[in-house]
C-alpha cells in the first residue's frame, strides 16, 4: 500500500524482488507521487479513489472508492474491513519512540530525515504504552495517527483486532497479544 505523495517514499517501489513480487497486488491512492507508479509499471497496481463527498453524490457504488486515512495502517484496516476479514493484526505499529529515542529501526534507509525529533517531542505527546503499564512517548503525527485508527476501530463490528507489535502506544480498542 502506498498514499505517500512525496519522491523519496516512491524509491521503495524502485526495486526488483522477482519472483518474489509476481502474486503482490500493489494497492495506491490516487495522490501518490508518479514516480510511484512508474516503479509499478510492470507489477500488478491499482489505485484507489479517496472517499469524498463528489463520489457519492454521483452515486458511485462502494467498490469504486476506498479510505485511504492518514497512513497505510489506515487504509489496509479500512481494506481489511471492506474485505469482511474477520481478525486484524497490526504489527510494527509502534505509534511511539523507543525507549533509545529511535522512531525506526537503526537500519531504517531514511533515518537521518527524523534526527532531533524525539527530543522536540519528548514530554510532550506522552500517552499509555503497550502492555498498559507506563508511559510511552509519541509524537503529534502519531497522536493523531493513533486517535483516528482508534475511532476506526470503535466503529468495526465485523472484525476483531489484535496490537502483535509488543511495544510502543496502546491502541484502544485492540487485543494486545504477542504474535
Amino acid at each position: 500500500l502506498s498514499l505517500e505523495r512525496i519522491p523519496l517514499t516512491s524509491e521503495f517501489f524502485n526495486n526488483d524482488f522477482g519472483e518474489f513480487d509476481k502474486d503482490i497486488v500493489f494497492v495506491c491512492a490516487g495522490v501518490v507521487h508518479p514516480k510511484t507508479i512508474e516503479y509499478l509499471k510492470n507489477k500488478t497496481f491499482i489505485i484507489t479513489q479517496k472517499i469524498l463527498a463528489f463520489p457519492y453524490y454521483i452515486n458511485l457504488k462502494n467498490f469504486c472508492y476506498a479510505a485511504i486515512g492518514f497512513s497505510v495502517a489506515h487504509m489496509a484496516y479500512e481494506f481489511a474491513t471492506h474485505l469482511n476479514y474477520k481478525n486484524i493484526i497490526f504489527i510494527g505499529q509502534d505509534l511511539a519512540y523507543a525507549e533509545d529515542g529511535f522512531s525506526h529501526t537503526k537500519d531504517y534507509s531514511n533515518l537521518d530525515k527524523h534526527e532531533g525529533h524525539f527530543q522536540r517531542d519528548k514530554g510532550k505527546f506522552q500517552c499509555l504504552a503497550y502492555g498498559g503499564n507506563g508511559k510511552a512517548e509519541s509524537s503529534e503525527v502519531w497522536t493523531m495517527f493513533r486517535f483516528f485508527l482508534q475511532d476506526t476501530i470503535s466503529r468495526n463490528i465485523i472484525s476483531t483486532t489484535y496490537n502483535c507489535t509488543e511495544g510502543g502506544a496502546r491502541i484502544e480498542g485492540t487485543i494486545e497479544k504477542p504474535f
